[in-house]
């Protein structure tokens, strides 16, 4: 089984972030393995029985789940709630099955079933955060399962609006073209075929430091990540469970980085413009990069995240 104790790239990262945030031996998450559909999934945890509530944590395209766990998961554990932080299929040290072709589907099933493997272990309310396109992972999760106290997202890109696929694309041929070709290689026989993400996308923005910009990109767990083409058609193209409009589980809380190069809050406004039965809470994070590593960025995300969780307890 592979972890993260021997994966130099996470701890070059933990470098940029403030000294509080880094794992020591008394202070860092445990590695569990869980077996979803034969794909051997890999969970940070800070597992707490005594915690009100538990927190499960998704990343983006451009991330895994142990970035996120140092950024958020452990921050928040300190604070005494459960966190479990995921490494979707493809991402981070989770091991897939072999012959499997994962797509953006199977990641929204596999964070319900994740849901699911929680509630039967006891009755406390669980909250989802996602960071960057982790952001709407949760509202589909949430979306599907609906076993969910309370949502947090970084962004909430609708994949589905023009404006969203031009600005986070790395061109306008691929803002126009790509979810075409995508589909024209499923369609021919190609869905293996796998690309890094970087090409399609704009994974120079990750993050604002350049020089943590160079260790991610070269990560093939996180920003130098391949997917394939059937993963990138059905990310690009798919339909939640529920529409916006009729979204009633959860209220939701959008932490924006105000630095952010990459997924500017105007291209989350629209979707959340959208929900209009539950309560929308939008903030700042000063100063903050597509990835946060920035200390005015990660305190604020800490706080906001506290806030609401204590509000919807």
């Amino acid at each position: 089984m592979t972890t993260y104790k021997n994966q130099k790239a996470w701890k070059d990262v933990e470098k940029f972030l403030p000294s509080s945030y880094h794992y020591t031996k008394n202070y860092r998450p445990m590695e569990e393995h869980w077996n979803w559909k034969g794909n051997n999934v890999h969970l940070d945890t800070f597992r707490n029985s005594e915690a009100k509530a538990k927190i499960i944590m998704f990343h983006g395209v451009g991330t895994n789940g142990r970035q996120i766990s140092m950024i958020a998961g452990g921050p928040l554990a300190q604070e005494g709630y459960e966190t479990i932080s995921i490494d979707m299929p493809t991402y981070g040290v989770t091991e897939v099955a072999p012959h499997t072709n994962i797509s953006y589907d199977d990641w929204i099933q596999c964070g319900s079933d994740l849901i699911d493997v929680e509630c039967a272990k006891d009755n406390r309310p669980i909250f989802l955060y996602g960071l960057s396109a982790g952001g709407m992972e949760t509202y589909h999760v949430a979306a599907r399962n609906k076993n969910v106290k309370g949502i947090i997202g970084m962004t909430f890109l609708d994949q589905r609006r023009k404006d969203v696929q031009m600005t986070t694309t790395n061109n306008w041929f691929l803002g126009t073209f790509g979810i075409p070709l995508t589909k024209l290689a499923t369609g021919i026989g190609l869905s293996k075929f796998k690309m890094k993400m970087s090409i399609p996308s704009k994974m120079k923005a990750l993050v604002n430091d350049p020089d943590c910009l160079k260790i991610m990109l070269k990560d093939r767990t996180s920003g130098g990540n391949k997917v394939s083409m059937k993963f990138m058609n059905t990310y690009m193209t798919y339909k939640p469970d529920i529409e916006p409009e009729d979204f009633t589980i959860c209220p939701v809380l959008l932490t924006q980085p105000d630095a952010d190069r990459w997924t500017p809050q105007r291209l989350s406004d629209p979707f959340l413009d959208q929900l209009t039965h539950v309560k929308v809470t939008k903030t700042t994070l000063r100063n903050g990069s597509h990835y946060p590593i920035e200390a005015t960025a990660l305190s604020d995300l800490h706080d906001a995240m506290l806030l609401f969780l204590k509000e919807n307890i």
